[in-house]
């Protein structure tokens, strides 16, 4: 009920009365006239359409005790005392809908949310996506088909919705003289035309604010517009940009929508986990997308990071709704999926040498995005770039062991800064999973310190990272170079250590690395 509420509440349905809170599942919408034959309506949201106000009494007990889980009413003008009384008793939440509102527009949002809330979660959501477009230009959105009909919007709370945007929702469709203006400045023609991002100038003699308007399209088709009115504020500085990475995420949605009304076209989001798990044909993702097979193509993937502090509840959906636009404004044909509690996004199209700083650039704007608006850090690994559409799964693995090897203070990293940190943690896993390869004088030394209380070993880790360099390690641990030199000579007495040998240094210092440094795997630290 929350997640409906919250993407067709305000201006169409308001909550009268919740008496098992907004929690409940909703698995279904069914349409009662009070003169119809009772049927089962469990956790399904009933919109009663033959009756408004104290008329409905009787309607809203029945649907309840047939297992609705709320029920919509046209409650009239006066205070609904009567349904309120009789929605409480039952245990049913009551929504008034707006008198003004059309009930097959009503009927087709609440449709289109839990149709929708079957499926996986993912960044395709109409109404999801309307809400991030809200909150990455700060206005008010609505994305209509080609025939101006209203598929989704965001909230519009205190953000000054103009009376077009109210018409709009209400009605279902633009007011027939605005969209015969809008016609004659031939904004339609250029939403139409391409990727062109419109400016429709205020007009305070219609009631109407500024608003900036971008088709939508799947090739040489138009599908829809996206519009987005300004609210108190002006709209964001990258709304432009922001724009045209939405309508083509906006694009993938409406083809799977209409491809969907099929059986067996689900699996959209399994097919990007699937090429990225290197368990699915990436001809039949190319076909399904519309990209080129032979193209070459490199996986960035986003986590965020636990920080204290923060209590802003931002989860994997909310993150993959602003990488998704992110991703398809950087390139056209981009895939985003979550995965566990990463979200990915393949990007066919960038070159091979990884050159491309505009790739940086927008991982770079989605953590700096995520950290203003909502105080939650995100980190951002950029994999290796591959030939084909086939190597995506290699890329993927690579951007999670950037992820994995990342410091808590670097937002965005790729393979080739962290190649390093990450061979180093490939070899110590290899060499820990092997019990025949282990140092017995390194094993000696540690449990020495353990018993004692003493810290020989990281001494000598020190001594070997400074390549011998007495001082050096020294000045690291803060101690005088004769306290280093003693602990080294009473490591090698205790523990039969070999520092002088050059192999059996480097022996050491990769089991004394395992013995003492956590080693990430899967997105956490590990003691190996």
């Amino acid at each position: 009920m929350r997640q409906l509420l919250g993407a067709i509440g305000e201006p169409l349905v308001d909550v009268l009365v919740a008496p098992a809170g907004l929690d409940a599942a909703v698995s279904g919408i069914a349409i009662v006239d009070p003169d119809d034959d009772p049927d089962d309506y469990s956790r399904r949201l009933v919109l009663v359409i033959g009756a408004r106000g104290s008329a409905a009494t009787r309607t809203v007990a029945a649907v309840a005790r047939r297992g609705a889980v709320a029920v919509a009413v046209k409650t009239g003008r006066g205070p609904a005392t009567e349904l309120r009384a009789a929605a409480s008793d039952a245990g049913v939440a009551l929504l008034a809908v707006r008198d003004d509102a059309r009930w097959d527009q009503v009927e087709q949002l609440a449709r289109g949310v839990v149709e929708e809330d079957e499926t996986e979660p993912g960044p395709g959501d109409l109404f999801t996506l309307s809400q991030t477009i809200g909150l990455l230009t700060g206005g008010l959105v609505s994305i209509e088909d080609t025939a101006s009909r209203v598929l989704a919007y965001s909230r519009s709370d205190n953000l000054l919705a103009d009376e077009l945007r109210r018409l709009s929702i209400l009605g279902r469709q633009g007011p027939p003289d605005y969209l015969r203006l809008l016609r004659e400045w031939g904004v339609f023609d250029r939403v139409r035309g391409g990727e062109e991002v419109v400016h429709i100038d205020e007009h305070a003699e219609q009631g109407v604010r500024r608003r900036l308007a971008v088709g939508i399209h799947a090739g040489q088709r138009w599908l829809g517009t996206i519009w987005v009115q300004e609210g108190a504020v002006p709209l964001a500085e990258r709304a432009e940009s922001v724009l045209i990475g939405a309508a083509r995420v906006a694009a993938g949605h409406l083809i799977r929508q209409r491809a969907q009304r099929s059986p067996g076209t689900r699996w959209s989001r399994d097919l990007v986990i699937g090429l990225l798990g290197g368990r699915v044909s990436p001809e039949l993702v190319a076909g399904t997308f519309g990209i080129d097979p032979g193209a070459s193509a490199v996986v960035a993937a986003f986590a965020t990071r636990s920080e204290t502090g923060s209590s802003h509840e931002f989860g994997v959906s909310e993150l993959a709704d602003v990488v998704s636009v992110h991703a398809a404004t950087y390139r056209r044909a981009a895939l985003t999926a979550s995965d566990g509690a990463r979200v990915y996004a393949v990007l066919p199209g960038v070159p091979l040498d990884g050159a491309e700083s505009g790739l940086r650039a927008m991982c770079a704007e989605v953590v700096a995005l995520t950290l203003r608006r909502t105080g939650v850090r995100v980190q951002a690994g950029i994999g290796s770039a591959v030939p084909r559409l086939e190597g995506v799964a290699a890329s993927r693995g690579d951007a999670d062991r950037v992820l994995d090897a990342m410091g808590a203070d670097v937002d965005v990293a790729a393979l080739v800064d962290l190649r390093a940190e990450i061979l180093l943690d490939g070899t110590l896993r290899a060499v820990a999973a092997s019990p025949d390869l282990h140092d017995p004088a390194v094993a000696a030394l540690v449990a020495h310190d353990k018993e004692h209380g003493s810290d020989l070993a990281r001494s000598v880790v020190a001594y070997l990272d400074a390549m011998g360099d007495v001082r050096v390690a020294a000045e690291q641990l803060t101690v005088h170079p004769n306290t280093l030199r003693y602990r080294l000579r009473r490591a090698s007495t205790v523990a039969g250590l070999q520092l002088g040998d050059p192999r059996a240094r480097l022996v050491h210092h990769l089991q004394l690395l395992i013995a003492l440094r956590p080693v990430a795997q899967g997105g956490r630290d590990i003691a190996v």
